[in-house]
């Protein structure tokens, strides 16, 4: 049985398409050659993030809410991890460490079962051979925490934005020209 997909772009799309995956390139090697410092901006990014949405659902709360004081805790607490991030990015940084390590522990878990699950069939040990490598990632943030999430957390966004560049990079000198 023969499955092939044939991407096409025009070329307007094709040249946009390569250049933001030079663009994620350039930002994923910076993020591998730079980790603390992707770490701390992607760590200030959320903090920015937490006082928009703060801005946004105090802006609701006035316009719609505003008899209701339960109501105001929403905003008030997005405003406030937002402050509590830009002013301890070190402790944002561990507390995005942390969660990264969970994620690590539940996806490794969830590759061992399903290796296990799918033991006779072909490929099952390139599951397990991913569910462990998720664990070992686990094992490494968590024995090192929180001092390694100030550059272990930069390099693995760097890493996954170099190969997110890479993947469209491929695609887009893949694809047919219409």
């Amino acid at each position: 049985m023969n499955h092939s997909l044939n991407i096409i772009m025009n070329k307007q799309a094709r040249k946009s398409v390569m250049s933001i995956s030079i663009f994620l390139l350039i930002v994923g090697l910076l993020g591998i050659i730079l980790p603390q410092f992707m770490a701390m901006a992607v760590t200030l990014f959320i903090g920015w993030l937490f006082i928009l949405a703060g801005l946004f659902t105090f802006y609701i709360t006035w316009h719609g809410f505003r008899d209701r004081w339960v109501v105001w805790l929403k905003p008030f607490i997005f405003f406030a991890v937002g402050l509590l991030i830009l002013f301890h990015p070190l402790a944002g940084s561990a507390a995005l460490g942390l969660m990264i390590a969970v994620y690590f522990l539940f996806d490794g878990f969830a590759g061992l079962v399903f290796a296990w699950e799918l033991k006779p069939y072909p490929g099952w040990l390139w599951l397990l051979f991913n569910g462990l490598l998720s664990l070992l990632l686990a094992t490494v943030f968590i024995i090192g925490w929180p001092f390694t999430s100030a550059w272990l957390v930069g390099l693995l966004i760097g890493i996954s934005l170099f190969l997110d560049g890479l993947t469209l990079l491929m695609l887009a000198m893949s694809a047919e020209v219409a």
